[in-house]
């Protein structure tokens, strides 16, 4: 049986995770990696850190038989990945890049080369589970909100500061505007600067997935489902259904990225 490795490298978390040849990335269980794990993406820069990733992968799981991987921190990451592991120098790794082929699906972003890897393999990863009208949110340090036909066309998308980049920019860029903290007990208008604060970002994150919703409407391309993922996930669903707007077809899902390395891997074998 056949082990496949995956890495995704964000600007502020590396991921990885390994399946065997006998899963299947539209699966949808919960416990679907073999292995996984994430780290600071700033560990690559270490020499120490870095060999102590590689110790515990390579003590984790057994010699797979391919690695996929996509990068949005830049070259130096990418051959700082690639040097992980040299008693495995023989794999070839595979990167998936904003340009990369995939069948059954096409994007309308001008310069493909230009879109981001970890949006690419998100509508990637989103297509393996569901062939549906499709609105594709990351919430990470950034917040990419990405709509996908059911005729397997990216028809483009927006990026905008992800929460935890909204309030230090407001903490950063005025003069009495404190770093805002999550309480339990937020208020649906702020009655607190540190209300106001959260509130708002929280405001204008759910307001553009919902004009997003609108937007997609307008196309002929009515969303039938919303897949969330990324470190604020837990977050904004969890505000998203406090205002309200229980009946969108919104799902929490891990690895959106990871998935679609690796439907985009087995492609490529």
């Amino acid at each position: 049986m056949s082990l496949y490795l995956f890495f995704d490298v964000g600007n502020t978390r590396l991921k990885w995770a390994a399946v065997e040849s006998n899963q299947n990335p539209s699966a949808q269980q919960k416990k679907l990696w073999a292995y996984s794990g994430s780290i600071s993406s700033k560990s690559l820069q270490s020499a120490e850190h870095r060999e102590e990733l590689a110790d515990y992968i390579a003590k984790t799981l057994p010699k797979p038989d391919a690695i996929g991987f996509s990068c949005v921190a830049g070259d130096e990451a990418i051959t700082n990945l690639k040097s992980l592991f040299p008693q495995w120098s023989d794999l070839n790794w595979q990167q998936l890049k904003g340009d990369s082929t995939f069948s059954g699906m096409r994007s309308l972003y001008q310069d493909a080369s230009k879109l981001g890897a970890d949006r690419w393999a998100a509508l990637i990863g989103a297509r393996a589970l569901s062939t549906n009208n499709t609105l594709v949110v990351n919430a990470g340090t950034a917040t990419t909100i990405d709509l996908l036909g059911s005729n397997g066309v990216h028809y483009g998308g927006w990026i905008l500061p992800g929460l935890g980049l909204m309030q230090e920019s407001l903490q950063s860029k005025t003069a009495q505007l404190p770093l805002a903290v999550r309480e339990e007990s937020q208020q649906e208008f702020g009655t607190t600067t540190n209300e106001a604060i959260i509130g708002g970002c929280d405001a204008a994150q759910i307001g553009a997935i919902h004009y997003a919703l609108l937007q997609a409407k307008k196309l002929n391309h009515p969303v039938e489902r919303i897949w969330l993922d990324g470190g604020n996930a837990k977050v904004l669903l969890a505000q998203i259904k406090k205002s309200g707007l229980q009946n969108w077809p919104i799902e929490q899902t891990e690895g959106l990225v990871l998935r679609g390395v690796w439907a985009w891997l087995l492609q490529n074998l």
